[in-house]
């Protein structure tokens, strides 16, 4: 089987490409912008230039069974973009059809799109996301990823390739990017947070579980035709998290009690009112489906996972500096 990964260069794609290269039966080729001066002359990495609807995939489509697109325009924390909601469009949506248009010309079997739980939601009140539940994206990310979804649904139907869609809340391990990296900098210094009277419940997917899980749908017959919620084993709260990601690093997180209210009036003032949200609120999947129907069981649990995250990342810090 000829396994062609997008996005091969970044945070899950490097993760997935060594994952599918220990697999005897899988040859894998992982599509990049441009090719990295020490992987020039690779013969499992093609270049393809910026991601859009006029991209030419034929050389990495080339003998390729199974597609899994994870290259997309994602979270930018420093947006320069006039036109942002069009810029992830160009990316996520175009990009994405012109992939699997060419995909359908190359013979391909089956297509993975990497998708994002922002596409129902950015928050749950006591009732976990659904695959069955009603889109609601609430950024202009997960609004182009909504709209990928639906597209890819069509062309799939019209065209007889399978298609899987995976929708995984946040992804981490110690050199996660984005929130996950900021929570990890914050545990290291040492200093009390003021997180203590935070109650939420967060479902993340660690990065070897979702890897796993991405492993298992290129392959499982019943994956073909369906969407999937996957996360780890257990919910966590942020006083959890950072409590075992302390505990990881070898240090004791002492969390303050600073009342909620004061931290959300702060952090809308501030102008960082989504961050709040995404640290503090709960965002909850239901990942049941992914288990009966695919019999899948993360390798690693939370717990474990996210006490791993913080002892790699003191490590590889301790290496750095």
């Amino acid at each position: 089987m000829k396994v062609l990964v997008t996005g091969a260069g970044g945070f899950v794609g490097q993760a997935l490409c060594t994952r599918l290269e220990s697999a005897d039966d899988i040859e894998v080729v992982g599509a990049v912008r441009a090719l990295p001066a020490q992987a020039e002359g690779s013969s499992s990495l093609v270049a393809v230039g910026d991601i859009g609807g006029h991209t030419d995939w034929s050389q990495a489509l080339s003998g390729v069974n199974v597609v899994v697109h994870l290259a997309a325009r994602a979270h930018v924390l420093n947006e320069q973009s006039k036109d942002p909601r069009e810029a992830f469009r160009r990316v996520n949506v175009e990009g994405a059809l012109a992939l699997f248009q060419q995909s359908i010309d190359a013979g391909l079997k089956r297509f993975v799109f990497i998708s994002s739980i922002g596409v129902v939601g950015g928050s749950t009140e006591g009732k976990p996301f659904t695959e069955s539940m009603p889109s609601a994206p609430h950024a202009d990310y997960a609004h182009s990823k909504y709209e990928a979804e639906e597209a890819l649904k069509a062309l799939s139907q019209s065209s007889g390739v399978e298609l899987v869609i995976i929708r995984p809340p946040l992804v981490y391990a110690a050199h996660a990017p984005g929130n996950f990296a900021r929570l990890l900098k914050l545990v290291a210094l040492g200093v009390p947070l003021p997180f203590g009277s935070v109650i939420n419940q967060r479902s993340m997917v660690a990065l070897e579980n979702l890897v796993d899980f991405i492993a298992l749908c290129i392959r499982h017959p019943a994956a073909a035709g369906e969407t999937f919620h996957v996360s780890d084993d257990d919910d966590v709260s942020l006083p959890q998290m950072l409590k075992l990601l302390g505990r990881g690093m070898g240090r004791n997180v002492i969390l303050l009690p600073v009342p909620t209210g004061l931290m959300a009036l702060g952090a809308q003032l501030l102008g960082k009112k989504n961050l709040y949200t995404q640290l503090c609120g709960s965002l909850q999947v239901d990942a049941t489906k992914s288990r009966s129907l695919l019999g899948w069981q993360p390798p690693v649990s939370a717990e474990l996972a996210l006490m791993q995250a913080g002892k790699n990342f003191r490590r590889s810090h301790k290496q750095g500096g």
